[in-house]
């Protein structure tokens, strides 16, 4: 990846794990790259550094991967606030200790 953006260490991380698993879900469907990169309107050579979790590739391009593999739903799922556990946690220690009844 030369010349990639500055991103942190762990997002760096993360999208290399992105793209092992979506060549993983493409190998297992039997779906050749030539195919893949033909369904998502982009050269082999842009599904590879997908693949290898290049930082530079769409967004759009990984969402539409998700989409053609069926795995669009746990992106849309991706950021949900039921399943943020920093968010929640948060939530959980702005409650207050006390609630005092109103009084007319």
């Amino acid at each position: 990846m030369p010349h990639a953006p500055s991103i942190p260490l762990p997002a760096a991380h993360a999208l290399r794990k992105l793209g092992r698993d979506l060549a993983l879900a493409r190998r297992k469907r039997g779906i050749a790259t030539a195919d893949m990169a033909e369904r998502l309107f982009i050269s082999r050579d842009t599904l590879w550094r997908m693949e290898r979790g290049d930082p530079t590739v769409a967004l759009g391009t990984l969402a539409t991967a998700a989409f053609v593999l069926q795995l669009h739903d746990r992106l849309a799922n991706l950021a949900a606030p039921a399943t943020d556990a920093l968010a929640l946690s948060l939530d959980e220690r702005r409650l207050p200790k006390r609630i005092h009844r109103t009084r007319p």
